[in-house]
Parts: C-alpha cells; structure tokens; sequence
C-alpha cells in the first residue's frame, strides 16, 4: 500500500496490510495454515518464508496493519495479551527497574510481580495519574515506565505525553497499554511513547471469538528487535486462523468504536441520572476529573464505564441477577454488551484494604458497553436497578 501516511484512518483500517492474493487473485486474504515452506536447492527461501513459527502471510498482514493503525514502524503480534506483555518485560535484565500505575491489569501485574520476581526485576506500583508520584518513583535503575490508560476499572486517565517524557529523562522507555481505548481513539506513540501494547481479544478482534496480542513500536530499533527475539524464541505466536479472524474485524473497527463510544456516553448519563447510582466513572461525563485530559488526548472516551450501586454488594449482586439484555462477563471489546462485579473476579485476590485503597467498592460494576440500541441498554438497567 502506497503513501499510507497520508490515508486517514478509516481508510488504513480497511486496507493496511491487506492485499489482493497473487496466486488467485482473491481480494479477501486467504488462511495460510501451512507450517513449513518451500526451500530452493541452494537453502534459500524465495518465496520468504521459512517456518510458522518465524512468519506466516497471515501473520505478517496483521502486523503490518496493527503498525499502521498505531502509526508505528513495526508490530510483533503474539498469541495473547500477556504473551505481548511477558515480551516487553523479558527484554529487561536482573537489576532493572520497572515504574507502573497502582491500577493496572491484574495480569500485568501477576507479570510483574511474580513471573519477573524471580529475575530480580524489581516494580514500583503508583498513582499514575499523578506527575509528581511518577517523578518520585524513578530511578536510575528505572528501564520501563509502565502506563495504562484508561484504568480497569474506574476509567481513570494518565497524562501519557507527560508521563513519557518524564520517562525518557530518566532514561527509562515508556509503554502504553492501549487496549482499552484502541487506536481509533489514541495515539500513545505519537504521544511519546515507545511501544504501544494491545490485547486484540478485545475492541481490536471485536467479537470475544479470537485471542491475540500485540507491540508496535515507534522505531523498529534494537529494543523491538529484543521483543522479535522473545517472539521467535518464545514461540508464543498467533495461529494464522486468530490473525485472519482479528484481520477481518479491524475494516469496522472505526464504525465499531464510534458505536461503543455513542452508546457508553448514553448509559453514562443514564445512570448519573440514577437514584440508585452513588457514582459514575466514564471519562466522557463533563464531571469526572479526567475528562479535560481525555479530550485532549483522545478522540472520544471509549466504552468502558463503571458504576456504584448504592447497598453494596448485595445490591450489586441483584442488579446482575435481575438484567435480561446484558451479560456477566469479564470481557470486553464485544458487540454486545457485558458486565461484570470487580471486586469478586478481576480485583478478588487483593485484599479488602488493597481494593479500597484502589477505589473498587462492593458495590462497583463494570460495565462494557456493546453495540446494542442505546435505549434498550438504558432500559435494560433501569429495570435492574429496582431489583433491590
């Protein structure tokens, strides 16, 4: 694809890292399952490939997509989120310093914590929303400056320009998990970052039916030749079948998070407006304290939202036994709507004073907005609310 730097995203969303199939002509890519290719007499590979596990058309397309959409130079997909994450952390050494945000992905955190404990890689968790917090926890052994915005699951924001360039005067190299917002509407590389990482099970993959991850990398430099290492020798790839799957979803992935977007900022309001509602964390209400820095770096604020229930978690519990429409799930990223009670799945292992000291009450839900009519959504939880 010719002058992709000057294509909107829209347009790179339907034709980054697709392309008519030279053998037949087909305008949809077809699924290469073969592992092994073809060698000439002499050793050599003309047609490029060499073993699934090195590269696969499939594999190669997506990432040449992924790459485009975070306008970046080069992508490794992996065959999970945390496959992309463990790949970040491994080209760390025994000694090094990680700075990441208190609120982070719990298996970011299990990562962190105990996979890479034992390396003697050592974490600071923070208020990363706070510029003077992460000053303070630099080091100079402080190698990655771990960002997360916005947070799971109160939508909090982290200034990702200033964080990154607090990062690079120490030294350190700044990553942005963007799964959450999906790079229709956040840009962390051109913010600063150095590596942007995604789970593609979710907004990326949009339909809770394939598994994947992702790093793209501003500059495809020795780092990111560290996260191909880990890549290859790890072995932890997607199968061509997961990256044509995630290839298919990613021409409506504008469309889709226009959608996500349109109808969080409905249910929102919907819920402020609530009785029963103590609190509504979603970014796009004029009212929370992140919305000025949300508009400021991203396109719109996402479909994520969390809200308490006021009665705790008895009265969380009878909302979640009472809707009809939307489903008790953790996922998210899906076309149709799924909730889910932090406190008692994705936040269950932290001790009650850890979960308070973050903000998760037992009353909190979260709430992955999905495709659905808004009013139905709406509807859906107002019948809900009177459960208790």
């Amino acid at each position: 694809m010719k002058n992709a730097s000057k294509l909107r995203f829209e347009t790179l969303a339907v034709h980054a890292g697709h392309g008519v199939d030279p053998a037949t002509g087909a305008v949809t890519p077809p699924i290469h399952l073969s592992t092994t290719f073809e060698r000439a007499a002499d050793g050599t590979y003309p047609h490029g490939w060499i073993y699934a596990r090195n590269h696969n058309p499939n594999r190669d397309g997506l990432e040449a997509a992924l790459a485009a959409l975070e306008g970046g130079a080069a992508c490794a997909a992996f065959a999970s989120g945390l496959a992309a994450v463990t790949a970040v952390i491994q080209g760390l050494a025994p000694g090094d310093h990680v700075v990441a945000p208190s609120d982070i992905y719990h298996g970011t955190a299990n990562v962190l914590k105990h996979l890479f404990a034992k390396w003697r890689v050592d974490a600071t968790f923070i208020d990363m929303t706070s510029a003077d917090a992460v000053a303070a926890a630099l080091r100079p052994e402080t190698k990655l400056v771990w960002i997360e915005t916005p947070s799971n699951p109160l939508l909090r924001c982290v200034d990702i320009e200033a964080t990154a360039a607090l990062a690079h005067r120490a030294g350190a190299r700044a990553v942005c998990d963007n799964t959450f917002a999906s790079p229709a509407l956040q840009s962390p590389l051109a913010l600063g970052c150095d590596l942007a990482v995604h789970a593609t099970t979710k907004y990326l993959g949009g339909r809770s039916d394939v598994m994947g991850g992702a790093v793209v990398a501003r500059a495809d430099d020795a780092a990111f030749a560290d996260i191909r290492t880990a890549q290859l020798y790890g072995g932890a790839v997607p199968s061509p079948f997961d990256c044509w799957l995630v290839m298919r979803s990613l021409p409506t992935l504008p469309a889709r998070m226009q959608a996500h977007c349109a109808n969080a900022r409905r249910v929102a309001a919907f819920l402020q407006s609530h009785a029963q509602v103590a609190a509504v964390h979603y970014p796009g209400l004029e009212t929370s304290p992140f919305h000025a820095l949300a508009r400021r770096q991203m396109r719109d604020f996402g479909g994520m939202l969390s809200f308490e229930v006021k009665g705790g978690k008895d009265a969380a519990y009878a909302v979640l036994r009472a809707l009809k429409l939307i489903d008790i799930s953790n996922n998210l990223g899906d076309t149709k709507s799924l909730i889910t009670h932090p406190g008692t799945t994705t936040h269950q292992r932290l001790s009650p004073e850890a979960r308070a000291e973050l903000g998760v009450t037992d009353g909190l839900l979260r709430i992955a907005v999905g495709l659905e009519d808004s009013d139905d959504l709406c509807e859906d939880l107002a019948q809900a609310l009177k459960a208790f």
